[in-house]
């Protein structure tokens, strides 16, 4: 018998002063069997900093499709942003940087490991697209943190990450490393 996708509510509210973002919304989000809890809550994360209007999931690991984790329309329906979590082949941001014109990576993992993947492969503009470090132990405790319904309170200044998860307090500083050609 297949397994089926876990479904988690969140009810959030966003301060990013960083982009002069502040919102509240309630979000949806499915997680995929054979999808680690750190890689979900990365994936969060990355939505929420990403956030604008045109935002979505993809089916992402549940998908047959070449497509980011995030993708973001504008009103016509062509995809502006193209967001991948964790280690993206170089290949399929090199695309996804051309179609959408802005591409950014989320990732929990090693950022040697990550760069060593990226740099070096003639990707699409590579200098522009942001490559997002989090920390991998407050991503661990974020993730351990979210039950299937949570309230969330995020703000963002000075690249510094306030999370507010339950009665968890937790922070951590974004690190944005630039790709070379």
């Amino acid at each position: 018998m297949a397994l089926t996708a876990t479904i988690y509510n969140f009810e959030t509210e966003l301060s990013d002063v960083d982009r002069g973002v502040y919102e509240t919304f309630s979000l949806r989000m499915a997680r995929h069997p054979s999808e680690t809890l750190d890689y979900m809550a990365t994936r969060l994360l990355a939505y929420c900093l990403e956030y604008t209007e045109g935002i979505a999931f993809t089916d992402g690991v549940s998908s047959t499709s070449d497509e980011p984790a995030i993708l973001v329309r504008d009103l016509t329906g062509r995809i502006t942003a193209w967001i991948e979590i964790g280690l993206p082949s170089w290949e399929r941001l090199h695309r996804g940087h051309k179609l959408a014109g802005r591409a950014a990576v989320y990732t929990h993992r090693g950022i040697t490991q990550v760069l060593g993947e990226l740099n070096g492969h003639g990707i699409h503009r590579a200098g522009d697209i942001p490559i997002v470090e989090l920390d991998r132990a407050f991503v661990t405790t974020f993730a351990e943190s979210l039950d299937r319904r949570s309230a969330l309170s995020l703000s963002v200044t000075e690249g510094q990450l306030y999370v507010d998860v339950g009665d968890r307090h937790l922070e951590s500083h974004l690190v944005t490393h630039r790709l070379t050609p």
